[in-house]
């Protein structure tokens, strides 16, 4: 990132001298890695964003209308609840789908309930609380018999499982750029199969045939506005080429690994409960437990300030999950999240921290957080 703006910090597309082609062409070179990421065919339909949220606002508001219906999961994201939830007050038809005790949704509970007016099914590939990947092609497959567009999220999955977007039925994939693609935060996008009407809910410069009134029609520019953040696709670039280069497969084994040694560890534990599939069978390297008697921030921030273990906790802006699990009145979960540069070392470190929280009487726990709370700079606790 550094480098890209001292050679070529210039805004792309906008004229014709080295510099600003230097950095169109990382744009577009970008757009291509993309699109082989998600198993697309045609990088100008690889359009960039600030990150997945903004990608399924950018799809969701501009596919569906009063009057519409939309099915998605118990299992999804705020990036695809709340505007769902938006769109649902302004007169969505809406239906949410359940998950089985291991974390899974039913395809056919999903397929049940499209009807004539169905536009959309908007789902996560994998989900961000209990690391389950789902089964999309059967979802797909009856989408595209009937005419009904998959949206799916795979901020999750994109960087560690293969996807192949004709596989899996799918009509946009959305991505976010700092998960497991290794990019930086601020970046995202979406990739639109061809064919797919997203409606414009923005207008604004392109850099291509300005005099123009009416916003392009066609992509990338009819979903881009403005001057992309070339400094986060730099990022981008570098994070994705690292991926190819090492190998899905080598990343996914690496992780799965490792998730299989924590969760092994953990359940050793009395007193930890651990949430969703329990062996690697259809996984991501996110684990999900809870120490019973003791609420989730409290063993995060045992877990941060004495152990220097960085944990998730909270409801992972995946309310719906928790309130299925039972979780969203004891402060939600704590969320072990494993990637490529984490080490068998890092995870029994892990584990003996959570031994070592889980031996304390419950009045220690509480009374050492305090202690040590104003020494923590005062950092909120996340929800």
């Amino acid at each position: 990132m550094d480098q890209s703006y001292r050679t070529h910090g210039v805004n792309p597309g906008r004229s014709g001298y080295d510099l600003a082609l230097e950095a169109g062409d990382l744009v577009e070179n970008t757009r291509a890695l993309l699109t082989s990421v998600v198993g697309g065919t045609c990088p100008n339909h690889l359009v960039f964003s600030l990150n997945v949220t903004d990608a399924l606002n950018l799809a969701l508001f501009g596919m569906l209308a009063p009057g519409d219906h939309a099915i998605t999961s118990r299992l999804d994201h705020n990036a695809t609840l709340r505007p769902l939830w938006h769109l649902h007050e302004q007169g969505l038809e809406l239906d949410w789908v359940d998950f089985d005790q291991r974390g899974y949704i039913d395809p056919e509970d999903v397929i049940r309930r499209m009807r004539a007016n169905t536009r959309a099914v908007v789902l996560n590939h994998g989900s961000n609380v209990l690391g389950t990947v789902q089964p999309i092609s059967p979802i797909g497959k009856a989408c595209r018999e009937r005419g009904i567009h998959l949206v799916l999220d795979v901020s999750q999955t994109a960087g560690t499982v293969p996807i192949h977007m004709d596989e899996l039925g799918a009509d946009v994939i959305c991505f976010t750029g700092h998960k497991s693609l290794l990019g930086p935060m601020g970046v995202g996008g979406m990739y639109v199969r061809t064919g797919v009407e997203i409606r414009h809910t923005r207008a604004g410069g392109t850099g291509v045939r300005s005099a123009e009134r009416h916003h392009l029609e066609e992509y990338p520019y009819r979903l881009e506005y403005g001057t992309p953040n070339v400094l986060g696709i730099a990022g981008l670039n570098a994070g994705v080429s690292w991926v190819l280069a090492r190998g899905l497969d080598t990343i996914r084994a690496h992780e799965l690994r490792l998730r299989r040694l924590l969760c092994d560890g953990l359940r050793g534990i009395d007193g930890v409960t651990l949430y969703g599939q329990d062996s690697e069978e259809q996984c991501i390297g996110v684990l999900s437990c809870n120490l019973r008697g003791v609420e989730a921030g409290i063993v995060g921030s045992i877990l941060d300030v004495e152990h220097g273990i960085c944990v998730r906790t909270g409801l992972h802006c995946a309310p719906l999950v928790h309130e299925r699990l039972g979780t969203d009145h004891i402060g939600g979960a704590v969320r072990f999240s494993l990637g490529p540069f984490n080490t068998e070392d890092q995870v029994q470190t892990a584990i003996e921290a959570m031994r070592d929280v889980a031996r304390r009487p419950p009045a220690h726990r509480e009374a050492r957080v305090a202690r040590q709370s104003p020494a923590n700079n005062g950092r909120p606790a996340h929800t």
